[in-house]
């Protein structure tokens, strides 16, 4: 299982969110690009979200994404606001190798297909979800959209990857949802990326055991409970 650190940007700081709360912020690094720069070469991709895009439906910390895509080098992966073919477009010219639409695969789904069907390989569905259902709009608004059926939906898509993320998780370092996950990945052709709540080793090694392809790790490591090193031989022993 590859182990993808990821870097949200907030004010043009690299932070964490609780459980997808803007008002509940915690900011780790002020140079997100210096972050970047000491990751290359060490994993195969990072990903990166531009957290006020994701919320307000547009690109807002693009310089500050272009600067950590230089920093990190091509195989980055970036998401946040993706709702239209020319932010799609913009995010690739930053350098971007993947990129992740998630809110857009519900109030758009045509476009996505058409963007993944033209780029095959490049769009990452992020599938965000509350006890099962999709949230959009920077995770703010609930849908009745199941987490299942979206994925589905998609199933003859060229998608990159399925990035899922429960939403009550990320940033807890309370465990991922394994089994949600798993169940996720039953339902696609592509790999599956996990995502929010990554709290230990132990998590990495269930994750990989249960044959999930990737996984996200934020808190975690800003706060030092395990080292990117240690992370990737967890990935590594299933």
């Amino acid at each position: 299982m590859i182990v993808i650190p990821a870097i949200d940007v907030l004010g043009g700081k690299a932070v964490r969110l609780h459980q997808g709360r803007y008002d509940a912020v915690t900011v780790y690094e002020d140079d997100p690009a210096s972050r970047a720069r000491s990751w290359r070469g060490r994993v195969p991709w990072l990903h990166v979200v531009d957290l006020e895009g994701a919320r307000d439906g547009l690109p807002v910390q693009r310089d500050v994404l272009r600067r950590v895509a230089e920093a990190f080098g091509p195989d980055v992966q970036i998401g946040g606001g993706v709702r239209s073919r020319e932010t799609f477009e913009g995010y690739l010219s930053l350098g971007a190798a993947r990129i992740v639409l998630g809110s857009a695969a519900v109030h758009d789904a045509g476009l996505v297909r058409e963007l993944a069907f033209e780029s095959p390989g490049v769009v990452v569905l992020a599938v965000d979800a509350r006890d099962g259902f999709v949230a959009v709009d920077g995770w703010t608004q609930a849908t009745r959209v199941a987490a299942v059926d979206l994925v589905r939906s998609f199933a003859d898509v060229p998608l990159a990857a399925v990035l899922y993320t429960d939403v009550a998780r990320d940033g807890t370092r309370a465990g991922p949802n394994i089994e949600a996950t798993a169940t996720l990945a039953s339902h696609t052709p592509v790999p599956v990326i996990a995502s929010g709540g990554v709290g230990s080793l132990d998590d990495l090694r269930a994750l990989a055991a249960r044959g999930i392809a990737a996984c996200i790790v934020g808190r975690a490591l800003y706060e030092g409970t395990f080292s990117l090193e240690e992370a990737i031989d967890a990935g590594r022993a299933a």
